[in-house]
C-alpha cells in the first residue's frame, strides 16, 4: 500500500516528512531540501528568529548555579565564538579537539564550528597523554579546546608537546601559560556572524567521533552535516521529546550519545534540553534533579538504571516523567522489572553505534519488551544477515546489517577518517555490518545477543553473553556482570562471570555455590558459567560500555603464561 507522508510540525517540515499507521506509529520517513543543510543556520538560527525567548537549555553548574539559555542567546554566543575561532585561524575543513565535560560552552562551540564549517571532534575529560596523542595524530587535530578542571590541560600539554600541527589552544573555566581563554576573550567579538558564500552543508564533513573501542584501537567515524537530520527519530519518536517539556539525557559531551540526546534532534522538535555539569555521578542527585525541574523525558545508559533501581524510589516525585529510554549497552530485563514496578515507567529501549543514529528501538505508540531493543527505524533497512550474506530466518542469530547498496541512510557515517582499509572492513557488498549480533522474533522484535567477537564457542555450541548476564542481573545482590570465554582443555572454551555486587554485600565461596544453584535451575548445561569471580568494578570504556574483551585477553594471556 502506498504510504501518505506528511511535513513534521515546526521548522523541521522544511527538511522532514513521515507516514504513520492508524495508531499513529511511525511508519516511514522522507528526508528533502538537504544538499546545503546545516543545523546551525537552518535550524538554531531560525529558532532565534521564531521564538527569541524560548528555552533552548537549562544548564546546572557543579555548584548548582542555574543559567536559562535561550535560543536568542545560542545565536549570540555561537556568533560571538564563530568570530573568536576565526581569529584564531580556525577555518573551513580544520579539525578542533573539544574537551569539555558537560560546560555550557560546549553548545556555543558546536554551533561555531558549524558555522564556519570547522569540523568538530568531541573527546572524553578521561583521556591521558597516550589518548591525546594518538588521536591528535589519527585526527589531524588543529585545535583543541578543553575544560580548566582537573588534569586536562596537563595531559593534552604533555601530549602536544611536538606536535606542531596543533596551532591552537583554548581553556574554558580558567587561564593558563601557553593557552587562549575562552570565557576572558569571548566579550570582544562580533555579536553577528554572517553566513559564508561557501558554507559547508549537505554531505560536508561536520562531526568525527572516536569509537568507543570495546574490542580493537578507536576508530574515528566521520559524519556529514546531514547527519542531526537522521537525529529526528531519536528525539521524536524515541525520546518523545515536547516542545513544552524539558529531556534530560546523562551524557558527557565526549561521546555520541550527547548529540544523540542534548543537541541535534531534540532542537529539532524545538524542545527544551537539560543539562547537569556534575562531577561525579550519584543516583540520589540525579533523581532529586528530576523531582526539582521537572523533566519530562529522560534517557540514561543501562549502568544508570542499574543504580536508580537499588535506591528507594518511592522517597522521590517522579510523575513528570513521560517516558524513560535507555541505550548504550542492552538493558536487562530484571532492570527493566523492577523500575517499571517502582515509577509505572517501562524503559523503551534504542539500539545504535557512533556510525549511526538510532538503528532500532521501542519507538513511541509500540509496547516494549523486556530485553528486546524494539523494531527497526523506518529510516534504516534493517537485516540480519549470516556469514554467507543471506538473510536468517526468524530466532536464527545473525549479524546486524544496513543496506546502503539501493541510497546511503541519513544519520550513517561516511566511513573512518583516512582508512579505507577499515571502511571496507564493515562496509562492503552492499551493506554496513555493525559486529553485532541479535535475532528477530517472529513478530519483528529485535534481541541482542552480543558483538560479532565475544560469542562464546564451548563444546560446540555457539552462546551469546547476554543472555547468561540477564539470569545472573535477576539476582538483588549484583549490581553488574560480564561474561566471557576462558581457555578449556576439554571444551575449547568455558564461561566465566565477572560480577559486580551491590553495596552490603560480600563475595564468598558460598555465595559463587548459590549463584551456580542458581543458575543450574535457570540455565541450560552449556550456558552455565564455570567460573565466578566476584571483582570491585568491570573495565569500561570511557563512554561506559564493559570492555569484554580486556577480561577475555587477561584470561587467555594468563593462560599462555601458565604453560
Amino acid at each position: 500500500m502506498e504510504q501518505t507522508y506528511l511535513p513534521e510540525p515546526g521548522i523541521a517540515g522544511r527538511y522532514i516528512s513521515t507516514s504513520h499507521d492508524e495508531n499513529g506509529s511511525l511508519t516511514g520517513i522522507r528526508f528533502q531540501n538537504t544538499d546545503g543543510f546545516n543545523f546551525a543556520y537552518d535550524i538554531v538560527d531560525r529558532l532565534a528568529e521564531k521564538c527569541p525567548s524560548k528555552l533552548a537549555m537549562l544548564h546546572i553548574s557543579k555548584t548548582g548555579q542555574e543559567r536559562r539559555i535561550t535560543f536568542g542567546d545560542m545565536k549570540t554566543y555561537s556568533d560571538r565564538t564563530a568570530n573568536y575561532l576565526s581569529y584564531l585561524g580556525i577555518k573551513k575543513g580544520d579539525r578542533v579537539m573539544l574537551v569539555l565535560k558537560r560546560h555550557y560552552q560546549f553548545w556555543f562551540l558546536m554551533l561555531a564550528l558549524h558555522k564556519l564549517g570547522a569540523v568538530a571532534v568531541p573527546a572524553s575529560y578521561l583521556l591521558t597523554k597516550k589518548d591525546f596523542e594518538y588521536r591528535f595524530k589519527a585526527g589531524k587535530i588543529r585545535a583543541v579546546v578543553a575544560t580548566a578542571d582537573g588534569e586536562v590541560a596537563d595531559e593534552i600539554d604533555k601530549a602536544a608537546r611536538y606536535n606542531d600541527a596543533i596551532k591552537a589552544k583554548v581553556l574554558v573555566g580558567g587561564t593558563r601559560s601557553g593557552w587562549d581563554s575562552f570565557n576572558r576573550s569571548l566579550r570582544y567579538f562580533s555579536a553577528t556572524f554572517e553566513r559564508p558564500a561557501d558554507c559547508a552543508g549537505g554531505d560536508d564533513p561536520m562531526l568525527m567521533y572516536f569509537t568507543s573501542g570495546t574490542t580493537s584501537y578507536p576508530k574515528m567515524a566521520t559524519h556529514s552535516y546531514k547527519y542531526p537530520l537522521g537525529h529526528y527519530v531519536t528525539a521524536r519518536y524515541w525520546h518523545g521529546v515536547d516542545p513544552e517539556g524539558l529531556h534530560f539525557t546523562i551524557s558527557d559531551t565526549g561521546w555520541g550519545k550527547a548529540v544523540w540526546g542534548k543537541l541535534y534532534g531534540q532542537w529539532l522538535c524545538e524542545a527544551s534540553i537539560f543539562t547537569y555539569d556534575y562531577a561525579d555521578f550519584y543516583a540520589k542527585e540525579i533523581l532529586s534533579m528530576i523531582q526539582k525541574y521537572r523533566i519530562t523525558t529522560f534517557c540514561a545508559p543501562p549502568t544508570v538504571y542499574r543504580f536508580l533501581v537499588h535506591v528507594d524510589l518511592s522517597h522521590y516525585n517522579l510523575s513528570s516523567l513521560k517516558n524513560v529510554t535507555t541505550a548504550g549497552e542492552a538493558l536487562n530485563p530484571e532492570i527493566f522489572r523492577r523500575f517499571l514496578a517502582a515509577t509505572g515507567l517501562p524503559i523503551m529501549e534504542g539500539y545504535g553505534q557512533t556510525e549511526t543514529t538510532l538503528v532500532a528501538g521501542s519507538l513511541l505508540g509500540s509496547t516494549p519488551r523486556p530485553g528486546s531493543m524494539g523494531r527497526p527505524n523506518p529510516q534504516f533497512d534493517v537485516h540480519i544477515l549470516r556469514p554467507d550474506g543471506r538473510d536468517c530466518d526468524a530466532e536464527e542469530v545473525g549479524e546486524i546489517c544496513i543496506r546502503t547498496s539501493e541510497s546511503l541512510p541519513y544519520g550513517l557515517f561516511l566511513g573512518y577518517f583516512q582508512d579505507p582499509e577499515k571502511t571496507q572492513a564493515v562496509w562492503h557488498d552492499g551493506f554496513y555490518h555493525t559486529g553485532d549480533t541479535a535475532y528477530v522474533d517472529k513478530d519483528g522484535f529485535l534481541w541482542y545477543v552480543g558483538r560479532v567477537d565475544d560469542v562464546i564457542k564451548s563444546a560446540g555450541y555457539r552462546v551469546g553473553p547476554f543472555e547468561i548476564e540477564n539470569e545472573i542481573m535477576r539476582l538483588p545482590y549484583v549490581l553488574e556482570c560480564a561474561v566471557t570465554s576462558i581457555p578449556d582443555l576439554i571444551r575449547g572454551q568455558a564461561i566465566k562471570a565477572s560480577i559486580v555486587l551491590a553495596e552490603g554485600t560480600e563475595g564468598s565461596d558460598s555465595l559463587k555455590k548459590e549463584i551456580m544453584k542458581y543458575l543450574r535451575n535457570t540455565l541450560a548445561s552449556y550456558k552455565r558459567p564455570k567460573t565466578i569471580e566476584f571483582v570491585k568494578e568491570l573495565p569500561k570504556t570511557v563512554s561506559g560500555k564493559v570492555r569484554r574483551a580486556e577480561i577475555k585477553e587477561k584470561d587467555w594471556e594468563k593462560k599462555k603464561d601458565e604453560k
